[in-house]
Formats: C-alpha cells, sequence, structure tokens
C-alpha cells in the first residue's frame, strides 16, 4: 500500500528536486500526501496527529528524522528519496509553526 502511494507520488507531483520548490507546492504535499495517512486535517488517522499544537514539543531534528528516515516497523515511509534538505526544511517549519 505504501510503495503503491509512493509511486503514484512520484509519477503525479514535481517534488524531490534538489531545489526546494514552491511553498504552495509544498503544502499541497503535506496535506494531500502526509495527510492521506495522518488525516486530511493532520488531526491524525492511520498516523498521528501533526498539527501545530501537537508537535510543539519536538525538535526540529527528531522530526526531521522521522520526514528523512521514517519509523521502521510503522507505516511512516522514509522520504529521502524523493524530497530535498530544503524542501524538508520547509516541511518541518511549516508543521512547527504554521507558516508558509
Amino acid at each position: 500500500m505504501i510503495r503503491a502511494l509512493v509511486l503514484v507520488f512520484c509519477a503525479t507531483t514535481a517534488v524531490g528536486a534538489e531545489t526546494q520548490r514552491d511553498p504552495e507546492v509544498l503544502k499541497h504535499f503535506v496535506h494531500q500526501d502526509c495527510g492521506s495517512c495522518h488525516g486530511m486535517t493532520l488531526k491524525g488517522g492511520l498516523g498521528p496527529d501533526i498539527r501545530v499544537e501537537t508537535l510543539q514539543h519536538y525538535d526540529p531534528d527528531v522530526l526531521r528524522g522521522v520526514i528523512l528516515e521514517g519509523i521502521p516497523g510503522t507505516a511512516m515511509p522514509p522520504w529521502r528519496p524523493l524530497l530535498s534538505d530544503p524542501e524538508v526544511e520547509w516541511i518541518v517549519d511549516y508543521l512547527l509553526t504554521g507558516e508558509e
């Protein structure tokens, strides 16, 4: 299931290049691709709630690591093959602050 989602994602989005993408593209990625497991409003689903108010206690480096490496033994995939460092930085900041 996760591999199918990743393949669909690769085929339909431009995220993953070496340069940072438009914030609207990254925001769409968070709400659609992350939201497919974390809920479309990010309040939780298969994955936990990832709204600003629930992530405030996370260290940005920890969150960055979870996004890049995934969580073994869970449905959280590693996004390292698809996201550049600037994209991950933008996503971490967006998840922790809610600001674009």
